[in-house]
């Protein structure tokens, strides 16, 4: 077996690290591409330590739970390089904390580099080191929530080792364990399950998966996982995808921390593990303490579920007494023990220095009970002073959840409070303001609630409180004149999706946007960015920039998606006015509704929510229908009961007459229909996560088969029947899921191949929607101008409405002039729109009807 090198002379290094090779052959790591034993993890740790050299430098690596990650974590903490650890996804991190302290060697994933086999490139921005190190710093982290921030904690060998070693002795690991990467490696909790299972030569189900996510369940039922780390959002999680009811024979423990769970959280999990033969860990820590502090046994969590337990094996606690407490048995509470950083980092010159600190202020106020157990009540350094009155914000979450099961968080500043709260039926604003009024003496003009279907998270799960300060900000719907500031945005965001919980962190995919407020909101961010950023529905609103050279001239940029809806709706009512022949749109408008729904509808949410939106889609593509139609009927329309149930096409599928007219309606629905029922399954649902792009080609393939007449079929209407014109809205679904040149070129080929011949003896027509479809997959945005933009917009965003009426405007002005009849019903249509939509916003207080927003496919969707 290759040894690792020798350390540095004077230096040190992580035992843990450095004695992966005497595990053997056992498994190290479980990924969805395969084991890698202890062997070939040494062997790789080797190589890659030989690959920084033998002289101490400091290696940024942005951390992820990758094999290739971990590898360059190890290889350098094994090889005595000091390691800034910064998190993977979170670019702008990576970019402040390079440029705070000027790394020797940064760290990038290669391409292809999954949690599989692939090697990690090693930038030398220098041979040497432009630091002094001090022997004993091993590694540089982040605290919770200053993930940018300049202020790392400095943790040394020792302290990795021993924290370490605490853990494993109180959850007694074995070397047949295998643990989950819940938890992003990065975050100090996430590191130490790692550092603790490599310890005594367990295993390690390595993933980037939620627990949301069928997949990983698949795996960690593949790995035989024995125990499974969360924070307090991670049980929310497992309560929606059903924990409690699932095989999982292997499981020995679940751990938890990062936050407070709640006590009746606590003794429901400890029951279910009781019940089903594992046991819950809840435990206390800080990245200061390298990661634990604390745990509460398994047996006493039933009996004590507000407690955070005991010290953990080496380390000890004590109270000292504060002014902002009341009573002799309250305190600060402050740790000591081997894992205690070895003090704060500001600047590069901070990594020369040795211990600083020698036991850490906590800063949570805690109580010892007389079974010796630790509870924290409080947070010394959340106190606010308002209006004189001294407030614990946890203290307010705590007194809403536990009096009123209302779950909350509570930020603010001498000004006021700011509460998020997770609607409950029967609550609103008004009584949950009331609520702390009454309770803890504040008036009610220093609290702001807001109601939201979700707090606030980071992505480590735990509570987002910057964003909740954000919200007590006043209320800002007028975004003025070439605002683009995060806040402006912000305020952008919430009066066009109609949201009160918008923060820097949001995206228009997560907050719910659909395809028609996308073309709204893409106008704005075009007139306010000077430009439309790639993929901006979804970037996170704190990372969409106005360029360095802005462009804030005539020229302009328009989505191709919003610019073929409105070119097709213009063409549809022109040729049906016969004032030109286009035709083409509608079938056109199908791979764009493909398209979109690939965009909006196949996000990462779960299955079963994946399907309520698209439910949810389906009835706003529906219901507006069968109005119209209603109304249509009750004016002399020659349309009938068919028509009104949107029946029609599957019941008369020859009928030529005017029942034809809204064959385009009832293909969309019937497609959206059977894709409703296929992501129903879970194994269609986690071959779509797995297979992105290849799921819609195979449904490309079948639809093919009825385009062209390959399997038997009673006699149809082949250009205007849903099971024929299937594979246009499933290739639409593939070109949104085109991510690389040869996808791309794949897709315009087999539309090239399919669309030719579809429209016999109307080469015009297939080549317009040919064209169309090349610029959707090609171009994202096309050159345009902001008074083009304007018109485009109001068309697309309408284009439901005009399609619908237009059947029975028209006509009115059709013997007077055919440009007039265009114009009048493009401009009908646009005002019923708008009038739909103003009557929806006005309804959206009420639950029921808040669904019925009329739209092309796209759902609303709750922050995730």
């Amino acid at each position: 077996m290759t040894l690792l090198p020798a350390p540095p002379v004077g230096g040190h290094t992580l035992p843990l690290a450095h004695g992966l090779a005497l595990h053997g052959d056992r498994t190290a790591l479980v990924t969805a591409e395969g084991e890698v034993s202890y062997g070939e993890l040494a062997q790789r740790v080797a190589d890659t330590a030989r690959r920084l050299g033998p002289g101490r430098r400091l290696v940024l690596l942005p951390g992820g739970n990758t094999v290739g990650a971990l590898v360059v974590h190890l290889a350098a903490l094994s090889a005595g390089h000091p390691v800034l650890l910064v998190p993977g996804d979170h670019p702008e991190a990576v970019e402040a904390l390079t440029a705070a302290y000027d790394p020797d060697v940064v760290a990038h994933p290669s391409s292809g580099s999954g949690s599989g086999s692939g090697e990690w490139r090693i930038e030398e921005r220098r041979t040497g080191s432009a630091h002094d190190f001090h022997p004993d710093l091993a590694l540089l982290l982040s605290t919770s929530g200053s993930t940018g921030s300049p202020k790392l904690v400095r943790l040394s060998y020792e302290n990795l080792q021993a924290n370490a070693e605490s853990i494993a002795t109180y959850l007694g690991i074995r070397d047949t364990d295998r643990a989950a990467t819940t938890l992003p490696m990065h975050y100090c909790y996430g590191l130490s399950v790692i550092h603790s299972h490599l310890l005594h030569g367990a295993g390690l189900v390595l993933t980037e998966l939620s627990v949301a996510d069928a997949c990983f369940w698949d795996l960690f039922r593949t790995a035989r996982g024995t125990a499974l780390p969360g924070v307090p959002y991670t049980f929310d999680l497992l309560d929606r995808v059903g924990f409690a009811e699932m095989e999982l024979p292997h499981l020995r423990y679940v751990t938890q921390a990062g936050g407070r769970l709640s006590s009746e959280r606590v003794t429901e999990y400890a029951e279910l593990g009781q019940r089903r033969g594992w046991d819950l860990f809840v435990m206390y820590g800080q990245t200061e303490a390298t990661a634990r502090m604390a745990y509460l046994p398994p047996e006493l969590a039933t009996a004590h579920p507000e407690a955070i337990g005991v010290p953990v094996p080496g380390g000890a606690f004590s109270l000292e007494a504060v002014d902002e407490t009341s009573g002799e048995d309250v305190g600060e509470l402050v740790y000591s023990g081997p894992n205690v950083m070895l003090g704060y980092a500001h600047t590069p010159d901070d990594l020369a220095l040795g211990r600083t600190v020698g036991t850490l202020r906590t800063g949570d106020l805690a109580r010892r009970t007389e079974e010796g157990l630790y509870e924290i009540v409080g947070r010394r350094s959340r106190f606010l002073k308002i209006l004189g009155l001294r407030i614990d914000p946890q203290q307010v979450e705590a007194t809403l959840d536990e009096r009123h099961g209302l779950s909350a968080l509570c930020a603010g500043d001498d000004e006021g409070l700011a509460l998020a709260v997770v609607r409950e039926p029967g609550w609103d604003e008004r009584r949950i303001r009331r609520r702390v009024v009454d309770e803890f003496g504040l008036p009610a003009r220093a609290i702001r609630v807001h109601l939201l279907p979700e707090l606030p998270r980071l992505p480590t799960g735990k509570p987002d409180y910057q964003a909740v300060r954000a919200l007590g900000r006043p209320d800002d719907t007028d975004v003025p004149p070439g605002g683009a500031g995060t806040d402006d945005l912000c305020a952008l965001y919430a009066r066009i999706l109609d949201r009160t919980d918008v923060t820097p962190d949001s995206t228009f995919v997560g907050l719910g946007g659909d395809s028609l407020s996308y073309v709204e909101m893409s106008l704005h961010l075009e007139e306010r960015l000077g430009h439309l950023p790639t993929s901006w529905h979804t970037t996170p609103i704190s990372k969409l920039r106005v360029p360095e050279r802005k462009t804030w001239g005539r020229g302009r940029s328009l989505e191709t998606s919003v610019a073929l809806r409105a070119v097709a709706i213009v063409c549809i009512v022109g040729s049906h006015v016969r004032l030109f022949e286009v035709r083409g749109g509608a079938h056109l408008l199908l791979a764009v509704a493909g398209f979109n729904f690939a965009r909006f509808l196949l996000t990462s949410a779960e299955r079963r929510e994946r399907v309520r939106r698209t439910g949810r889609s389906i009835a706003r593509i529906a219901l507006p229908c069968a109005a119209w139609t209603a109304f249509a009927i009750l004016i002399g329309a020659d349309y009938d009961l068919s028509n009104l149930l949107l029946l029609h096409n599957a019941l008369f599928p020859q009928d030529m007459g005017p029942g034809l007219h809204l064959w385009f309606v009832e293909a969309l629905v019937y497609i959206l229909l059977a894709t409703l029922a296929l992501l129903a399954l879970p194994a269609v649902d986690r071959a779509e996560r797995r297979f992105p792009y290849g799921l819609p080609l195979t449904l490309v393939a079948l639809g093919l088969l009825t385009r062209y007449e390959l399997v038997g079929l009673p006699e149809r209407s082949q250009i205007t029947d849903a099971v024929t014109v299937f594979w246009l809205f499933a290739l639409g679904w593939a070109a949104a899921k085109a991510r690389t040149t040869p996808h791309r070129l794949l897709v315009t080929l087999a539309a090239l191949a399919t669309v030719a011949g579809f429209f016999p003896g109307e080469p015009r027509r297939e080549a317009f929607v040919l064209v169309g479809f090349v610029l959707l997959v090609w171009f994202p945005t096309l050159p345009s101008h902001h008074r083009v933009n304007q018109a485009a917009g109001l068309l697309a965003a309408s284009s439901l409405s005009i399609y619908l009426t237009h059947w029975q405007i028209y006509p009115i002005l059709d013997d007077i002039s055919e440009p007039l009849s265009l114009v009048t019903a493009l401009l009908f249509g646009i005002a019923y729109a708008k009038g739909a939509d103003h009557l929806t916003r006005r309804l959206s207080a009420l639950p029921r009807l808040a669904t019925l927003r009329t739209g092309w496919p796209g759902s609303r969707r709750k922050r995730s």
